[in-house]
């Protein structure tokens, strides 16, 4: 007696199903997703200052398809994101220097200096954005660096003053992701 078909076909896909089960079907990274793995494993694994995931997440956000992926084409690319955040940082800073949030009585004055001081830091990232840029187009990497180590700094000023002035800060996640960009970019450029 023959087998059926229902019967064969039964077989077929029990054994679809469990080659799959053996062999997952992986979706194929392009190529400019690989290189920036590839570059924030290099950069990523052991930083005290940032992790492969942030890296991934940061450079595969704004990377192309360019031939040229490069750590300095990505290092270039974490300088376009650091001034970014800047710019929405300051932004956000001005708006609760004007008033935008309802800031606690108790706190104002404090929290009002911690703002107009992080204000002051957040203008000076962007102020060297341009030359950080230039800086890295040019290859005249050391310079980019120092820059970058300049903004991170800026960025952990900023956060330290809210502590120094007992005050919870109102810019913790913009300090944190400035500081991360900074050191990122520093990385990559040292690579």
């Amino acid at each position: 007696m023959a087998p059926s078909t229902s019967s064969s076909s039964l077989v077929m896909m029990s054994v679809v199903a469990v080659l799959l089960l053996l062999f997952p079907v992986a979706p194929a990274l392009s190529r400019s997703a690989q290189a920036v793995l590839a570059a924030c494993k290099t950069v990523g694994r052991g930083s005290t200052y940032f992790d492969v995931q942030f890296c991934e997440e940061a450079i595969g956000s704004v990377a192309g398809s360019g031939a040229d992926l490069d750590y300095q084409v990505f290092g270039g690319l974490a300088v376009g994101l650091l001034a970014d955040n800047a710019t929405s940082t300051k932004a956000k800073i001005d708006l609760l220097l004007r008033g935008g949030v309802k800031l606690k009585a108790e706190g104002d004055a404090a929290v009002a200096r911690c703002l107009l001081s992080c204000q002051s830091l957040y203008g000076g990232i962007l102020d060297g954005g341009p030359a950080c840029t230039a800086a890295v187009k040019a290859r005249k990497l050391g310079e980019a660096i120092v820059i970058l180590e300049k903004a991170a700094a800026a960025a952990k000023e900023c956060e330290a003053g809210f502590g120094k002035n007992n005050v919870a800060s109102l810019l913790s996640p913009e300090d944190d992701d400035a500081f991360k960009l900074a050191k990122l970019g520093v990385a990559l450029l040292k690579n």
